[in-house]
């Protein structure tokens, strides 16, 4: 029950971040999800409703990589991967969507490996 609970909380959270986070094709939005075990970020354009880039844990470029590597050092990588997929698409500034969750652990890691990669938000 208690998981569950932690869900609805957490979504309610994300609808409540959604309203006031929008991404636009000069602005796209830089989406987090992290499950147990993996982190994925996307960098979405709200306005066409298309997904720009994409990265995550299961991702091929990274597979070998993440191997052997605590969950921190998974998202740092996956955030430095998606910034250089977006830059090289053409995306320098995004607007930051931490999904409802706490804006600390992996999720700040994430962000931070994306802005030292070049990713202005």
């Amino acid at each position: 029950m208690a998981v569950v609970i932690r869900r609805i909380a957490r979504e309610r959270r994300h609808v409540r971040v959604r309203n006031k986070v929008e991404g636009t094709p000069a602005r796209p939005r830089l989406c987090v999800f992290r499950s147990l075990q993996h982190i994925y970020a996307q960098v979405i354009d709200d306005a066409a409703g298309n997904t720009l880039v994409s990265a995550g844990t299961l991702d091929p470029d990274l597979k070998e990589t993440v191997s052997g590597k605590n969950k921190s050092q998974c998202a740092e990588l996956v955030g430095s991967l998606v910034a250089q997929r977006a830059i090289k698409h053409g995306v320098k500034k995004v607007v930051f969507d931490r999904g409802g969750y706490n804006y600390q652990g992996r999720v700040k890691v994430l962000a931070d490996a994306a802005r030292k990669a070049g990713l202005e938000f």
